[in-house]
């Protein structure tokens, strides 16, 4: 009991903490306390917090967390617009600091020290942080996210029905879907040479769509959701959880993925080795899904 306690304060507390980071981040890139206002939507993870501990003991639902909703309600707003930001500011940006080596970390830390060593004051110490570059920070934030949702559903107490090795295998899952949605968000927005709101637009649209598979715990449930009960003989009670993978696959990620590569090779004319192989990959995952829903079907009617 305590330490399902402590663990769903703990996650949800991590949640927050992000939350106001990126909120922070905004503030600082547009120069506008207005944006403080973003923290009304993390207000919304501690009344969740508030109402678990008290009616469910910090117990999640089965089917879907409300604290991982939520917390992508909270951070999804900020990298939008830090994303339109930086896409659209590009050319003013002023020279900074890079963390995409070794060498440019240790010279920040070293800057850092100095800046310490010479009793600078804290605001000019704090304003090494905003100095890291645009692109940095915008990935560092969604770095931070995917790793935190994926701990937090590891650390957040599961609800009843869910096992182990249900949430073993949808943790799994997890670690290689956040890999496939970083690399599309990192990769595609940074092959848009040209100024495309519109596409951006569609990027972060099907990016938003694909944080969906985190709340949910379908694709590992061989179980009816609770108020349906399927047929004993239906092909979803055999097959319900292979059957949802195949439905978030192909309209939740490797589906719209694959639209949005074919988008940005054959309407923007922009074509490298990365951007084939990933598109070679959605289409084989896309083919291999519709191959795996025939066998389903066929094995299904076989049985019967």
């Amino acid at each position: 009991m305590i330490v399902k306690f402590i663990c769903a304060t703990i996650t949800r507390s991590l949640f927050i903490l992000v939350s106001l980071m990126g909120v922070w981040r905004v503030t600082h890139v547009k120069n506008d306390k207005l944006y403080w206002l973003l923290t009304i939507l993390s207000l919304l993870l501690v009344v969740e917090m508030i109402i678990t501990l008290k009616r469910r003991n910090g117990s999640g639902y089965k089917w879907f967390s409300p604290a991982i909703v939520l917390f992508l309600l909270s951070i999804i707003p900020t990298i939008w617009i830090l994303e339109f930001h930086h896409q659209h500011h590009k050319s003013e940006e002023k020279k900074c600091g890079h963390l995409d080596s070794p060498e440019s970390i240790e010279k920040m830390m070293n800057d850092w020290k100095n800046s310490s060593n010479q009793n600078s004051s804290n605001t000019t110490q704090m304003q090494m942080l905003p100095s890291v570059c645009a692109n940095d920070w915008i990935l560092a934030l969604h770095q931070m996210m995917l790793i935190l949702l994926i701990v937090g559903k590891w650390l957040l107490p599961s609800g009843v029905g869910v096992t182990r090795d249900q949430l073993s295998q949808l943790l799994l899952v997890f670690v290689g879907i956040a890999a496939d949605i970083l690399e599309f968000t990192s990769e595609t927005l940074s092959d848009l040479k040209q100024s495309s709101p519109h596409m951006v637009y569609i990027i972060l649209a099907v990016w938003t769509w694909s944080m969906l598979q985190f709340p949910l715990n379908l694709s590992v449930m061989t179980s009816d959701p609770e108020g349906y009960a399927a047929p004993e003989n239906s092909i979803l009670s055999r097959h319900g959880a292979d059957i949802w993978q195949v439905v978030e696959s192909l309209f939740i990620m490797d589906g719209p993925f694959l639209v949005v590569r074919l988008t940005v090779m054959f309407h923007f004319g922009i074509v490298h080795q990365m951007l084939i192989f990933f598109t070679i990959k959605n289409f084989l995952v896309v083919i291999l899904n519709f191959y795996r829903l025939h066998i389903i079907c066929q094995d299904y009617k076989s049985s019967m």
